[in-house]
């Protein structure tokens, strides 16, 4: 197993997890735009997601929901868009073209491919129209800054057409040119998602033109945005930086060695951190507790998590289809889960009790507290609810 490379054993991966990933009280960031580029993306499939996991990780979470804003809708310095495996991240305004053009352009082209292909299939419009609706749609999007497909649909009424998706097909369905034809222009890079029409736990998006950027190699962004990845999450096995980046092998083994990646030994086998990046790596002074939302990027950061999640706490911290949720943490592994019950109180359950005692169950209190403190009267209900969740909110749906 990865004779002559250092061997970095689970006790140094929970170490570099803990502090490059800003849980422990002397790492935690000032501002959100720190966070996102010490992760390199935050997951925003779920919109709360994004919150709470800055707000896990900041001095002083206090300001969590304006700062996050600010950076989000007023300062521009994050940005909501398709990344990896076709999944909506929140990444600093710097890494869109990285990412874009490392992970987007593949997918965005069987997108696009895609839905000229249903909607051929349905008898709908053909693709020079969808163009002519697609530059239409961008044109009034300029004008209005942002906008809901609804208001643009009002702009351009051939954004309402209606085409059936899978005719004949247990999962028929009927799909509008603007759900379809906004998601297309999304992962394209083309458009954004901007403010929400509620609060920020809402996914009621309004749209906007996105950020411009230079258009970069795919290879050379292959290499840039494994190298800034490696360097929060490394060491990482072969099989993690295929599943996280969604590249094909052959992808992977070229960005890693664009990025200089260096090849090291983890329980699993041969592992790789980034170029600079073999020294060890001490524990944190003090133990640390963490409640991380769903889908957080430490809870799902790995494909393979047996040295921070015991497979057996799996069924109960995951639904179905592979979503982990809230999560608790102590000094470097998952422990248990947390949710939020409709008065507001945030409550916990451990289920590995392996060295948690006394210590344990006060400091994951004192985190249940901090996020409560900042909260306040909002109520957040993850949009992938698992078994533990739903039994500690009191069974609500």
């Amino acid at each position: 197993m990865g004779e002559g490379h250092r061997y970095i054993g689970v006790a140094e991966r929970r170490a570099r997890l803990a502090v490059r990933h800003r849980l422990t009280d002397a790492t935690r960031a000032t501002t959100p735009e720190e966070v996102a580029a010490t992760l390199v993306a935050l997951h925003g499939t779920d919109p709360a997601t994004v919150y709470l996991g800055v707000g896990a990780r900041l001095a002083d979470p206090a300001g969590t929901v304006p700062e996050t804003e600010r950076a989000l809708y007023e300062d521009r310095t994050l940005v909501r868009m398709h990344g990896m495996r076709h999944t909506v991240f929140v990444l600093p305004t710097e890494l869109t073209a990285v990412v874009h053009a490392s992970t987007g352009l593949a997918v965005a082209a069987r997108e696009r491919a895609s839905l000229i292909k249903d909607m051929a299939k349905a008898g709908a419009p053909d693709a020079a129209w969808l163009t002519a609706v697609e530059e239409s749609a961008l044109a009034a999007l300029a004008r209005r800054g942002q906008a809901t497909a609804a208001e643009l649909a009002r702009d351009e009424p051939r954004l309402r057409e209606q085409f059936v998706y899978a005719a004949g097909k247990s999962y028929e369905g009927v799909h509008t040119v603007s759900t379809r034809l906004l998601r297309v222009l999304g992962v394209e890079g083309k458009v954004v998602r901007s403010r929400p029409l509620g609060s920020w736990t809402s996914s009621q998006f309004r749209w906007a033109l996105a950020p411009g950027h230079p258009e970069l190699d795919v290879a050379e962004a292959q290499g840039r945005l494994l190298g800034r990845w490696l360097a929060a999450c490394g060491p990482a096995t072969e099989a993690d930086l295929k599943w996280w980046t969604g590249w094909r092998v052959t992808e992977v083994r070229r960005a890693l060695a664009a990025a200089g990646a260096q090849q090291v030994t983890v329980d699993e086998g041969p592992a790789y951190v980034a170029a600079d990046d073999v020294e060890p790596v001490t524990e944190p002074a003090q133990p640390w507790a963490a409640l991380l939302p769903g889908l957080d990027p430490t809870a799902m950061g790995w494909q393979q998590r047996d040295w921070y999640l015991a497979p057996a706490l799996r069924p109960l911290l995951f639904d179905r289809s592979g979503n982990v949720g809230p999560t608790v943490w102590w000094n470097g592994r998952v422990v248990g889960g947390w949710a939020q019950r409709p008065d507001g109180e945030i409550v916990w359950r451990v289920l590995d009790s392996e060295g948690t005692g006394g210590e344990a169950g006060a400091a994951i209190a004192e985190q249940a507290q901090r996020l409560r403190s900042w909260l306040g009267t909002t109520k957040v209900t993850p949009r992938f609810r698992t078994p533990l969740e739903r039994e500690l909110a009191g069974g609500i749906s």
